[in-house]
């Protein structure tokens, strides 16, 4: 059967039996979404197949196909369903393929651009989804969309930023859940390089309400805006900030709400072990609590060089049981790559827990709502806290100290 050609048509799907070019593009129902070729920033004669907000002035584009292999020959791009059930992007001319969904179905498989931005392809016989763009997120994260990890299938939703604003290969700069002990959120610079840990700024805003699933197959962030008339998009630019912007159409412009990183402080462990970072003092540094811990190295600490931490001014001597737990409040809660957690036990089974356990350095619920449950232990060293203003999502954390200190 002949593959039809679509020309300069707006629709929102297309089946095995038909084929969009250069010149076409997919619009969502509600016109907020399309898909289409573009060429990004002043590339020249780069293309690309991405979807974008089709109804503001500022061409915004919120996932990318081809990302590495764009086209360099103008006109002569497709995309298509071949079968069975493969949804791919080639060059008309060479036949190469410049990106595919590598996916199989029974026939008559469709791909439909939704009123949320996602691309989902389903199998036509029973409409099972076979492939969607939500599963494969570039560098920006659009309401409805996962971030973190799916336990069963290894499969990870993460950002990766832009190699620049005219080149949308993948940059430097990953955003990712670190799921190596109760789940936090990570920001990395290469493959090593580690630069913040944790938000705050989720916590109470006008704009998106969101939910956190921890659970045996899943560990995932999403959110929703709270009015659906709301352009928001939250993404992570090609130097590495993460960025919350709400459009604004009477300036027809993005207006930035949260920017991270901040300051000195989203750097991570910028102030060593047992350390507590705030913008709110003249020295970004202090010790967790200057009665009980002290520098590592006092004339480092008074240069600026906070590399080594704070330890007790007291020994901890666990095994003669004279340890105990005090609470410092409005904190962004430590590294988490060293920790255990439970998510039905009590504060108080939680502490008994860790004083038992002499490497438990400290405790938290997991869920601070209403009277708080579950457990999170911290093992070895605490690292990377920070103070977070008060009413601004900081918690309590329980640290263990020597019990002589606490009188």
């Amino acid at each position: 059967m002949e593959r039809l050609t679509i020309y300069t048509a707006e629709i929102d799907i297309i089946s095995d039996l038909q084929s969009l070019t250069e010149q076409d593009t997919l619009v969502s129902s509600d016109g907020t979404f399309e898909l289409g070729f573009f060429i990004p920033g002043s590339s020249g004669n780069r293309y690309n197949l991405g979807i974008w907000y089709k109804k503001i002035t500022v061409k915004t584009v919120v996932w990318v196909a081809n990302r590495s292999r764009p086209l360099t020959v103008p006109s002569s791009g497709v995309l298509t369903i071949v079968h069975p059930g493969n949804l791919v992007f080639m060059d008309n001319i060479t036949s190469g393929i410049m990106w595919s969904s590598n996916t199989t179905s029974s026939g008559n498989a469709t791909a439909k651009l939704d009123d949320t931005g996602n691309l989902v392809m389903t199998d036509g016989d029973n409409k099972k989804i076979v492939w969607q763009s939500f599963d494969y997120p570039t560098d920006t994260l659009l309401s409805g969309m996962k971030f973190g990890r799916d336990v069963l299938t290894g499969r990870e939703w993460h950002l990766s930023s832009w190699k620049s604003s005219d080149d949308p290969a993948p940059g430097e700069f990953t955003y990712s859940i670190d799921t190596h002990g109760y789940p936090q959120d990570i920001l990395k610079q290469g493959a090593d390089g580690r630069r913040f840990s944790g938000a705050s700024e989720f916590s109470r805003n006008k704009i998106f309400t969101y939910n956190m699933i921890i659970n045996e197959t899943m560990v995932a962030f999403t959110y929703d805006l709270v009015n659906s008339l709301v352009v928001s998009r939250f993404f992570l630019d090609s130097s590495g900030e993460l960025q919350r912007l709400v459009w604004v159409e009477d300036a027809k412009k993005w207006q930035l709400i949260v920017k991270l990183l901040r300051g000195i402080c989203d750097t991570y462990n910028i102030c060593g072990a047992y350390g507590s970072c705030s913008t709110e003092n003249s020295q970004a540094c202090s010790c967790l609590n200057e009665t009980k811990f002290v520098p590592r190295n006092p004339k480092g600490w008074e240069a600026a060089d906070w590399s080594g931490g704070c330890v007790r001014r007291t020994p901890l001597d666990c095994k003669n049981v004279s340890d105990g737990f005090i609470r410092y409040s409005d904190v962004k809660l430590p590294d988490t790559h060293t920790s255990w957690f439970n998510m039905s036990m009590t504060l108080k089974e939680c502490g008994a827990i860790c004083l038992k356990n002499c490497t438990c350095m400290a405790y938290v619920n997991t869920n601070i709502t209403g009277d708080g449950s579950g457990c999170l232990l911290w093992f070895n060293d605490l690292l990377d806290i920070r103070v977070i203003t008060e009413g601004n999502g900081g918690q309590d954390i329980f640290v263990r100290i020597e019990w002589l200190l606490l009188n």
